[in-house]
């Protein structure tokens, strides 16, 4: 009966020198909303939905101090539907993010699954909806991605090496390896990002460029974005060139397009206003032109949890049941047709 406390007392000691050594964190994001959708090629539809403002996740992130101004660092992220209880991303454990890595004086480097430097250029620094709620740039601008996992704003199996910060200036480099047996450049990703920000300014330069399976075709995707915070609001743009077979929102595939954003937030208090105006120019024969419209609010009910209520409404230059029809969808929902209202409620821990 003696041995049980025991283990007990050398279990807590062994867990006292790991967390010593190792510095864990547990965190995670709960996003539920009811959403109305219409002018899809089946009708309206009404739904309870999860991940509306931010997808829903549960995530374990750590460091460790390895001396002489070097450190250990680890990211593993899974994410979930709250409404069904399903795994997302495929059903992958952590698709949403894993990666470990080492970081120092002269950066970090990261092994894993990781976002895209367009994806976290749009959707980390410009987007003033932050490819959340209905107003989500990502239902017509491109994230990125790697086609082995499907499009999206992450990369398998990639290399990453984020550059110190010199005067609010960073660059970044992502490669994917394809995997492909016999021919290295099939599926292949290479990608990066400049980025500066200092006072109310933020600049983000962001390249993405990866291969078919066949190493024939690649899409080609640049984007250019800012942000001034003037106080009152904040004003956002951004420009982006698409080409090749690449997908540009709702995983429509466009051969060469160009996208334009125009977008303000608005902080007052305890609560935010937003509004977009983004643009999509199709060069191609097929002139599938799209103007998404979007309006945006949160209220924050304390630091960790807030209301939300966003619209976002489609101009599409097809047919709702034709190829090149763009969807208004929200952070985890792709959307089924051309207009999107939700109001619900996002908590962080």
């Amino acid at each position: 009966m003696k041995k049980l406390p025991l283990a007990f007392a050398v279990l807590a000691a062994v867990s006292g020198m790991a967390a010593a050594q190792t510095n864990v964190t547990i965190y995670g994001l709960i996003d539920g909303g009811i959403e109305h959708q219409t002018g899809g090629a089946n009708g309206a539809v009404t739904k309870l939905t999860s991940g509306v403002q931010n997808a829903s996740r549960i995530g374990f992130k750590g460091t460790e101090d390895l001396g002489g101004g070097l450190s250990a660092l680890f990211t593993l992220e899974n994410g979930f539907a709250l409404d069904s209880g399903a795994a997302l991303q495929g059903g992958a454990l952590f698709g949403r993010q894993a990666f470990v890595g080492l970081k120092g004086d002269f950066g970090a480097v990261t092994l894993g699954r990781q976002y895209t430097p367009i994806f976290t250029s749009l959707c980390g620094a410009i987007d003033p909806f932050a490819c959340g709620l209905a107003g989500n740039a990502a239902n017509l601008m491109s994230q990125g991605g790697s086609p082995a996992t499907n499009t999206g704003p992450r990369t398998a199996n990639a290399i990453r090496y984020a550059s110190p910060v010199f005067s609010g200036a960073q660059a970044e480099l992502t490669y994917g390896f394809g995997e492909t047996a016999g021919d290295n450049s099939a599926l292949r990703t290479v990608s990066g990002a400049l980025g500066y920000g200092a006072g109310p300014l933020t600049l983000r330069l962001a390249y993405h460029n990866v291969n078919d399976a066949t190493a024939t075709n690649s899409a080609k995707e640049t984007l250019l974005g800012a942000k001034y915070d003037f106080g009152v609001a904040a004003v956002h743009v951004a420009y982006a060139i698409n080409k090749g077979v690449t997908a540009g929102g709702s995983n429509i595939v466009q051969a060469d397009t160009r996208d334009t954003l125009v977008g303000v937030s608005v902080p007052f208090g305890a609560s935010t206003f937003l509004a977009s105006y983004i643009q999509k120019k199709d060069k191609s024969a097929a002139g599938n032109d799209a103007k998404q419209y979007a309006l945006g609010y949160t209220y924050a009910l304390s630091k960790r949890t807030n209301l939300y209520t966003s619209y976002a409404h489609i101009n599409n230059t097809v047919a709702n049941n034709a190829a090149g029809f763009y969807t208004a969808g929200n952070a985890t929902d792709a959307g089924t047709g051309s207009s999107s209202i939700n109001v619900g409620v996002r908590h962080t821990f």
